[in-house]
């Protein structure tokens, strides 16, 4: 079971703690993990444009360069922020980013392979779709998600 579940606040285009009763849910841990690895903002790499231009390449706290095999937290989603209109360019980073922030479940042995497609639900609104198998390769869960990123 999980520490916490993060749900998606759809009206809000963001993920948050579910709180019940005064207290933090759990549950949904396969959800919550990819909400976690999508929305977290990972590390740019060196060679990545940074959107605002500040040069802050974020990462999340926890990455310690510990070398434990775990890898960096999260996503470069956050990259995509500023992109100027919807491109292929920009679908094709999406799917990039999103393979590379869930690779860790299937190392891990959690999922046996993900199906993922990105797609411009609107203009500006980014739509991802994951479909998660199994190790014996049955369908265990599909979650789709979709946020603006065209600022």
């Amino acid at each position: 079971m999980s520490d916490f579940k993060i749900v998606w606040d759809a009206a809000n285009a963001r993920g948050d703690w579910q709180v019940l009763a005064g207290d933090i849910a759990t549950g949904d841990d396969l959800e919550t993990a990819l909400l976690l690895s999508l929305f977290t903002d990972r590390e740019a790499a060196p060679d990545d444009e940074i959107p605002d231009g500040s040069g802050d390449r974020r990462g999340w706290w926890g990455d310690d360069d510990s070398g434990d095999d775990t890898g960096p937290t999260g996503s470069r989603l956050w990259l995509l922020s500023r992109r100027k209109s919807p491109t292929d360019k920009t679908l094709t980073d999406a799917y990039d980013y999103v393979v590379e922030a869930i690779q860790w479940l299937i190392d891990t042995g959690v999922v046996g392979s993900f199906m993922v497609v990105t797609q411009w639900v609107k203009p500006d609104m980014l739509g991802i779709s994951i479909t998660a198998y199994q190790p014996n390769d049955a369908a265990m869960q599909s979650y789709n998600w979709a946020w603006p990123v065209v600022n």
